[in-house]
């Protein structure tokens, strides 16, 4: 007997809180990919001598393949459903770091790195689009719990990455931690699948797109234009911080010297890598509930405009151990919310139906901003310092702040795409 109306959407009501969980735990095991590598960027350099910009090159062939390759993944995502995607992606993340803890030359590095970010990429862009679909009147909620797993996932996991590289070697890590990733994600996988036939709350109806926007479309919209260039240039100032954080630390002898807050000492590189994961996560959720009742637009500027600041600070005061850490949480707190808020103001104004596409072609411009990281290496090692690239940093955040107010608010509202806040 066929179920009713009500069972139903009991049915899909419980339903969407399991595949909501999955994703999270999915996202949690392909967070050190990307904010563990700065904790092996010394290892690979002292063991093998290669010159710093070369070995971030992994770092951006990492992050080119994570998000360049979403687009491809979510039309798959969106004909076919998630679960067989993410498990190849959890396959690709175990495999990926496991050729990295055999990698003797840095072609070998790059092929580690090029896997590593396929899955990555594989499993980020597919929960994503997956809690878009789930939870269509609470976008900005449902995406911000989910990549919060990527922005927290890896402060649990810093402190025991760090012993196992001055213990065992920074192959044990890369090997052991990459293996048990991957597992995880595998089995984490088999819980997804895509919604079919959820109802929408007269909320969730207001939130809508007036049609459907194919990718195709979505690139010739100049609203999407506009997003992708305050895409690049707050991912920009983002990933060089992640990928350099370690660097400058100890540019400016301060990653060993202890830092003693809220009750914890530890070093204060250990200390703000640990407290930029935590803040790096709740921002998602955060940002994306506030953005789901101030609007998209408000809450970009708001966030942009921190960073800007958060940045600017940090490379005036950042040599102090204390303000180092927690300067470099407001940086992490600003620049994580991307995450959540993109993908939700990307579907609300081209539509559900081919979302993991398009927020993927949106992804595609972190990619972009990859290319940056080993030219703010060079800069850094031309002039002896980082200040330029702080400088350069917080100007883009500036640039994309304004942009969202003054020029994606009003476009979109021109070509019909704008959803107001939800009351």
């Amino acid at each position: 007997m066929a179920m009713s109306n009500g069972a139903q959407c009991e049915h899909a009501g419980v339903n969407r809180w399991v595949q909501l969980a999955a994703g999270v735990v999915c996202m949690v095991m392909i967070a050190n990919l990307q904010y563990g590598w700065t904790l092996f960027v010394h290892p690979i350099r002292v063991a093998h001598g290669w010159d710093r910009s070369a070995i971030q090159v992994a770092f951006t062939i990492f992050v080119l393949c994570e998000t360049w390759l979403i687009p491809f993944e979510g039309w798959i995502v969106d004909r076919f459903g998630p679960r067989l995607v993410v498990v190849f992606g959890g396959v690709l993340v175990g495999l990926g770091w496991a050729v990295n803890s055999i990698a003797d030359s840095l072609l070998v590095l790059y092929l580690g790195a090029a896997l590593g970010g396929s899955g990555a990429g594989a499993v980020f862009g597919t929960t994503i689009g997956n809690a878009l679909k789930w939870f269509p009147e609470r976008r900005g909620l449902a995406t911000g719990l989910t990549v919060a797993g990527y922005g927290m996932g890896s402060a649990f996991t810093i402190i025991p990455i760090q012993h196992v590289i001055s213990t065992a070697g920074y192959q044990s890590a890369f090997l052991w931690f990459g293996i048990g990733q991957g597992i995880v994600v595998c089995l984490a996988a088999l819980l997804l699948s895509a919604p079919r036939g959820l109802r929408l709350a007269p909320a969730a109806q207001a939130k809508r797109a007036a049609r459907n926007y194919a990718p195709l479309q979505v690139l010739r919209s100049p609203v999407f234009a506009v997003m992708y260039v305050m895409f690049v240039l707050v991912s920009a100032g983002g990933l060089t911080f992640t990928a350099q954080l370690g660097p400058i630390a100890r540019d400016l002898e301060i990653s060993d010297t202890p830092v003693s807050l809220f009750g914890i000492t530890l070093p204060a590189l250990t200390f703000a890598l640990s407290l930029d994961r935590v803040t790096n996560g709740i921002t998602r959720p955060f940002c994306g509930w506030l953005s789901d009742h101030i609007g998209r637009e408000l809450t970009m500027f708001i966030a942009f405009g921190l960073e800007a600041i958060g940045i600017w600070a940090l490379g005036h005061w950042g040599h102090d151990p204390v303000l180092f850490v927690l300067l470099g949480g407001v940086v992490f707190f600003a620049w994580g919310e991307i995450a959540s808020i993109f993908p939700a103001t990307c579907t609300d104004y081209f539509g559900p139906a081919y979302a993991t596409a398009n927020v993927g072609l949106l992804y595609s411009g972190k990619g972009v901003a990859s290319l940056l990281v080993p030219l703010a290496s060079m800069l850094a090692d031309a002039n002896g310092h980082w200040q330029a690239v702080f400088l350069i940093a917080a100007a883009m955040n500036a640039v994309a702040a304004i942009l969202a107010i003054a020029v994606l608010r009003p476009l979109s509202v021109a070509h019909g795409l704008s959803t107001p806040a939800q009351a």
